[in-house]
């Protein structure tokens, strides 16, 4: 029987045996193979599986069909219809074997059912061409085992009595280790480059970063500055605040949210910067992304007279409302008071009569 991951990244890599040279793409580049399965009881098993390059959905697996279905058109091109029909057998396969090995561990070790057990594998590839693999499972969230690419060993990351059973069997099969030590070092790292030629058009795909800035004021001695940028991609930016022209270092002033995705495929973040109304300084936010060449995207704010003015304007404002408030009460009580007078002098004249 075979190891779960190593099916698994055989299956996923065999997605990405391609024909090509390698496109000579700057910065790192990572291949990742996901599988998620949550046992229901030990008939039931709800999997699911992901193919990612970088952040790029390669193919995912249809848990209703047990087939595989691609996102990207390029995927699919190179693989004749032959092979293709026998990658999806293998997958299916796979699962059966995959099931079957992680009830049996489940019923001799006396684990509760549900539980959900995941797999990830893949390799990185550097600017300078080395390389490095890596291998993780995991069981409920938590991490499971690892498997040390060098030494061709499994690592309990935590000592139960399941990762033992499993880690005894993953270590004690030397087909299997030989196996996923070949796929984790070589397979991976040499498909991934001859697949990049195909995906290069995506992986080099730049969208310009949009950057606002604006303030909020938390409390009346505060004002919070907040440069939102949306629409980047690829994810790596630089975003930094400068406070007369020298970028402000990170301390709890500066507040800058992860790196988030949008629906269009891009990415947003938000940096906010907390200073006094009347500080006498002037604020700029910065970016910086590969998109802009080496150019710096540069969003000022002002400086503290502008706040100090705006806030002296918005009081005068209020002034003058004030003012016209007041006014048109006193022009309408003037008017109103010769009426009733005139109202009570034929009233008397009336009852005079």
């Amino acid at each position: 029987m075979q190891s779960p991951c190593c099916c698994l990244l055989s299956l996923l890599l065999y997605l990405v045996l391609l024909s090509g040279t390698w496109a000579d793409l700057e910065g790192t580049i990572t291949l990742r193979l996901l599988q998620t399965s949550t046992f229901q009881n030990s008939s039931f098993v709800d999997t699911e599986g992901l193919s990612l390059l970088e952040d790029i959905k390669l193919g995912y697996f249809d848990k209703r069909t047990w087939s595989i279905h691609l996102y990207q058109p390029w995927v699919r091109s190179p693989v004749p219809q032959a092979d293709w029909e026998k990658l999806e057998n293998m997958l299916r396969i796979y699962l059966q074997k995959f099931n079957h090995l992680i009830n049996e561990g489940a019923m001799q070790t006396d684990i509760p059912y549900p539980f959900v057990f995941q797999c990830m594998g893949g390799c990185v590839l550097y600017p300078n061409r080395t390389s490095q693999a890596f291998a993780y499972m995991g069981y409920n969230g938590q991490d499971f085992l690892s498997f040390d690419t060098k030494n061709a060993t499994w690592t309990l990351s935590q000592n139960t009595t399941l990762s033992r059973y499993v880690k005894a069997f993953l270590q004690n099969y030397t087909a299997v280790r030989d196996m996923v030590e070949m796929i984790l070092n070589d397979t991976c790292v040499g498909e991934m480059k001859m697949f990049l030629q195909y995906g290069r058009a995506a992986l080099e795909r730049q969208e310009l970063p949009v950057a606002t800035v604006f303030a909020r004021t938390p409390s009346l001695g505060q004002l919070l500055l907040v440069c939102h940028v949306t629409g980047f991609y690829p994810r790596p930016i630089s975003v930094a605040w400068l406070r007369d022209g020298q970028e402000v270092p990170p301390g709890p002033v500066l507040n800058t949210s992860p790196i988030l995705p949008n629906a269009d495929l891009t990415y947003q973040l938000r940096s906010a910067l907390a200073v006094a109304p009347r500080d006498g300084h002037s604020y700029v936010c910065r970016v910086r992304h590969h998109s802009l060449g080496t150019r710096s995207l540069l969003i000022p704010w002002g400086n503290s007279e502008v706040v100090l003015i705006t806030g002296l304007v918005a009081g005068l404002l209020a002034a003058v409302a004030m003012a016209a408030v007041v006014v048109l009460w006193v022009w309408r009580q003037r008017n109103h008071q010769p009426k009733e007078e005139s109202k009570s002098r034929n009233s008397i004249l009336s009852k005079g009569a």
